[in-house]
């Protein structure tokens, strides 16, 4: 297995991820969290992996020094675009997670990794880079496909010859990750390096709504009740991706 890009599917993933409630939902966990835990002053920030640079817009938007690095080059374009279109500078790198360290003169003080790790052949391997890009006082964003909401919305489903199987990865060009993380694993990974401050859970309750629910519902009402329960003790785990805000120890 090795680290999936998204040469050939960055419009496939702009309309399916960033087209509807999903990435609506995905975008205003990680914004309130954002908002909450970063002081109100210009930050230099890094994305790792930034796809169509919706996070690194909004961080844009509110004053931060913002650096994109995207081993895509279509994803990397449609990220330009969005910059200009909006008129707002930053600096596009068009690079593998691998290549980054070294490559700067100083860390960063907001480091952000969201849904990068599943796709890669060898998850826990970008943990010491990140940590490398990261200021002694800074913050790292990390958010991640969660194994348990995979596990558990399957048993919802009767899949249960497929879970007995340990079937997890998504097929080769679906968009289903190939490889969510164990909570508990990362954690125990994180551990050398990091104190996990804060944690949210991501569509903690919208994906496992009937699919007529799901339609039916108000995008407000799903950003409001989402943004309720990210923090939830018996909900926040069930997130489909889950959210956590670390400080270098």
């Amino acid at each position: 297995m090795s680290d999936r890009h998204f040469d050939e599917l960055a419009t496939r993933f702009a309309e399916k991820i960033y087209g509807g409630a999903k990435g609506a939902i995905r975008l205003a966990v990680l914004q309130a969290d954002l908002a909450e835990a970063l002081p109100a002053r210009p930050l230099r920030v890094l994305d790792v992996g930034a796809g169509l640079g919706h996070m690194a817009l909004w961080l844009a938007e509110r004053g931060h020094e913002v650096t994109l690095a995207e081993p895509a080059e279509p994803m990397l374009a449609g990220a330009r675009e969005r910059f200009a279109q909006a008129g707002l500078a930053a600096t596009f790198i068009h690079a593998p997670w691998q290549e980054l360290p070294g490559r700067f003169e100083a860390p960063f003080d907001l480091v952000i990794c969201h849904a990068v790790l599943e796709w890669l052949a060898e998850p826990a391997a970008i943990l010491p880079a990140l940590h490398g890009l990261t200021a002694a006082d800074g913050w790292l964003s990390l958010a991640f496909y969660n194994k348990d909401a995979l596990i558990y919305r399957n048993l919802l489903k009767g899949h249960l010859r497929k879970l007995r199987k340990e079937e997890f990865a998504g097929e080769k060009h679906s968009l289903t990750p190939q490889r969510p993380l164990d909570p508990r694993e990362l954690e125990a990974q994180l551990a050398a390096g990091w104190q996990v401050e804060g944690r949210s859970g991501v569509r903690v309750f919208h994906d496992y709504m009937p699919r007529d629910f799901q339609a039916k519902a108000q995008l407000a009402d799903l950003l409001e009740m989402e943004l309720a329960h990210r923090r939830h003790p018996a909900f926040a785990g069930l997130g489909r991706y889950l959210h956590w805000i670390c400080r270098p120890r």
